[in-house]
């Protein structure tokens, strides 16, 4: 009999995926740095698997100041091309500089009042969507909710964030709990969304 318990049909045998799994991925997140951070890395991984983001975060956490809005902000075309040398992170000038844009977009937000968190979570009106998907194959790539995140970003001067992105987003900081109901993380990502502050 094994003591291995049940996950997500997604999560592989990769020791770092499962980590991720087990103690992040739908768990609700309301601190706006880590929003960030998620937003960001979801970005990063379009056209990827996510497992080589995850394997390359420490080297972004590094690269992109500890994904410190107001230093990535003042990034110039000399860090750009200084990140384009950088093995630790995905190379691509455009999602580098997505980043960039990302970090001056969040920073005019926060000038205009407008508070990251309580932006980011009205989406899913402040508090955790619970879906209880039998199977991997029922779970949505799309919603309504990540199709208006999308769309609201983008006018704010956000890119690669195009709907998937953002509930991948979603997904990963627990606004939508969509482990599979045979997952041992369902049930305790559910009791967390309850305990929404």
């Amino acid at each position: 009999m094994s003591n291995t318990p049940a996950r997500c049909q997604w999560c592989s045998n990769d020791s770092t995926y499962q980590r991720y799994h087990d103690q992040q991925w739908g768990v609700p997140c309301y601190n706006a740095r880590e929003l960030f951070e998620m937003l960001i890395l979801e970005g990063a991984q379009a056209g990827l698997s996510w497992i080589t983001v995850l394997k390359k975060r420490e080297g972004y956490r590094a690269a992109f100041c500890g994904f410190d809005p107001i230093k990535i902000a003042q990034f110039t075309e000399q860090d750009v091309e200084r990140l384009r040398q950088t093995p630790a992170i995905i190379r691509n000038k455009l999602k580098i500089e997505s980043a960039i844009k990302a970090a001056r977009a969040y920073l005019a937000m926060q000038e205009a009042g407008e508070d990251w968190v309580t932006y980011l979570w009205s989406f899913v009106g402040g508090q955790p969507i619970q879906n209880h998907w039998r199977n991997l194959s029922e779970v949505p790539v799309t919603t309504a909710e990540s199709d208006a995140m999308s769309k609201s970003l983008k006018k704010k001067g956000f890119n690669f964030v195009g709907s998937t992105i953002c509930y991948a987003f979603m997904q990963a900081t627990g606004m939508v709990n969509d482990h599979t109901i045979d997952c041992f993380r369902h049930q305790p990502c559910s009791v967390l969304a309850g305990q929404h502050r």
